[in-house]
């Protein structure tokens, strides 16, 4: 029994160092960093919206001096690539109020008024993003409704007549877009369309023989509802 005591002693004399050394703190490590989620914009994708703002002739057009509401709706497809550049393709079309009585009234007492009463575009675009934002230039052709034009001279309708209506033109433009929220996008935009010139071949003697430019500034703000490939915003972690 004196020999199974001293064995017993003998073998806990060995095994304690061995258990206080496991029981010993373990050497501090520090958590991770909590990263923020990455917001990821992109642009790739159809698009639908709306758009109001006013339009205003040239300095050599029928239509007046008075700017005019315009409202309307767009639509087109954007593709992002390399990796900060969008290029696209959009639709718009746009209403004009129906009646324009300024006019231009020439020294001999001839007034001569037109009106434009809807307009639009088909156009191509080219633009950066950095973040949620998009800078663009876009061109392509413009149309817009048969050009009713009006000659009276002291209230009274004189006729005439003109070489054509030119319905159809061209458009160049450029703006600023930005992504506000996911699917979601606001946009601040200028655009200059031209439908060439319209002559008066023959009507009172103060305008016959006169050749008039037709074109429009407009200047717009407009919001689009994003979807499709890109979607808008998304969330990279």
């Amino acid at each position: 029994m004196k020999k199974l005591v001293l064995g017993a002693a003998a073998l806990a004399a060995m095994v304690a160092p061995a258990f206080a050394a496991d029981m010993q703190a373990r050497p501090y490590t520090k958590a991770p960093a909590y990263t923020a989620p990455q917001v990821v914009y992109n642009w790739t994708g159809f698009y639908v919206g709306g758009h109001v703002g006013g339009a205003f002739a040239g300095n050599t057009s029928l239509q007046g001096s008075d700017a005019r509401f315009m409202g309307g709706v767009q639509g087109g497809f954007d593709y992002q690539f390399a990796p900060n550049w969008v290029m696209g393709v959009e639709a718009q079309y746009s209403w004009l109020p129906s009646n324009n009585n300024d006019g231009v009234l020439f020294p001999g007492g001839t007034l001569v008024t037109s009106n434009t009463d809807q307009i639009g575009s088909v156009t191509g675009r080219i633009g950066y993003t950095w973040g949620p934002a998009l800078l663009y230039a876009k061109g392509g052709y413009a149309w817009r409704d048969g050009n009713n034009i009006g000659v009276s001279v002291a209230g009274v309708p004189a006729a005439f007549t003109t070489n054509g209506s030119h319905k159809d033109g061209y458009t160049v433009g450029g703006g600023l877009e930005y992504m506000f929220a996911p699917n979601w996008s606001a946009k601040a935009e200028y655009q200059y369309y031209n439908f060439g010139n319209t002559t008066f071949t023959a009507g009172p003697a103060d305008v016959a023989g006169r050749s008039f430019r037709n074109d429009e500034h407009t200047a717009k703000v407009g919001v689009n509802y994003r979807f499709g490939w890109g979607g808008g915003t998304a969330s990279r972690y």
